[in-house]
């Protein structure tokens, strides 16, 4: 059973209901915790779950996310064909379904992705997404800025609300829901190449930062490998590939 305190009823909404089962609930510790326990009971493909709270919600490295109510928590639990080593791929898949809604949201605001998984606007972070990997299943936690933002974290923040965008939680869901729906059917038709080359489009391009655990690498953001991982153009003329990292917009951060 779910660890969660329910609504007065599990609602499912206007987003390819064939393929969604839509879970709100009010408050959690986790989102992500609560779809790996689903999971591992046997719900099948396309089960969301999402709170208007979380008491401990996550982003990667185990760093603390904020969640305060009128944002959007939701995760996803796919049992994808792909194997394990090409679960990365689903960031980038992710990534290009959150600037869908982003961009929709507030056309005229200058959206940029940056590796692995950030969704920026005017480089301040709006949203976040952190993938856990089961068995047989990939869950894909969200955290969307809809009404507000957090102000006390290491990278400037910002929200829908902010950018001018009045959109709902749940019409955000929807919306999420829909573009995903649409970039994991090219992903399922065409594989990797078309959703790195439509990343790839919306990347943030030139000198950035790459923090690693023993050292620190500025160069020019070259792309991304079939993997995914990131391609790094060093002042000496080489190049590296990183398969994990934090990265950081302009030279000398981090």
């Amino acid at each position: 059973m779910l660890r969660t305190v329910p609504l007065q009823v599990a609602c499912s909404f206007m987003a390819d209901v064939l393929r969604w089962r839509i879970l709100v609930v009010e408050e959690t510790t986790s989102t992500n915790d609560d779809v790996r326990l689903a999971a591992d009971q046997g719900e099948p493909d396309g089960f969301v779950l999402r709170a208007n709270h979380q008491l401990s919600g996550r982003g990667r490295h185990g760093r603390v996310w904020n969640s305060p109510e009128g944002n959007l928590y939701t995760s996803i639990l796919l049992r994808p064909n792909a194997s394990h080593k090409n679960y990365g791929h689903y960031s980038f898949i992710t990534a290009l379904a959150i600037y869908d809604v982003v961009k929709a949201s507030a056309p005229k605001s200058p959206v940029t992705l940056k590796w692995p998984n950030d969704v920026l606007v005017d480089g301040c972070k709006i949203a976040g997404i952190l993938l856990e990997a089961g068995p047989d299943y990939l869950i894909i936690g969200i955290g969307l800025n809809v009404a507000q933002y957090p102000d006390d974290v290491r990278t400037a923040a910002t929200s829908l609300d902010h950018i001018g965008a009045n959109i709902s939680v749940e019409t955000a869901l929807d919306n999420l829901l829909a573009a995903l729906g649409r970039w994991l059917d090219d992903y399922n038709d065409n594989g990797f190449l078309p959703i790195r080359n439509a990343w790839m489009l919306r990347a943030h391009k030139g000198e950035i930062t790459v923090k690693l655990p023993n050292e620190k690498l500025d160069g020019m953001m070259l792309g991304v490998d079939e993997g995914g991982a990131l391609r790094l153009g060093l002042a000496d003329g080489t190049e590296r590939v990183i398969s994990s990292g934090e990265v950081f917009l302009g030279t000398g951060q981090g």
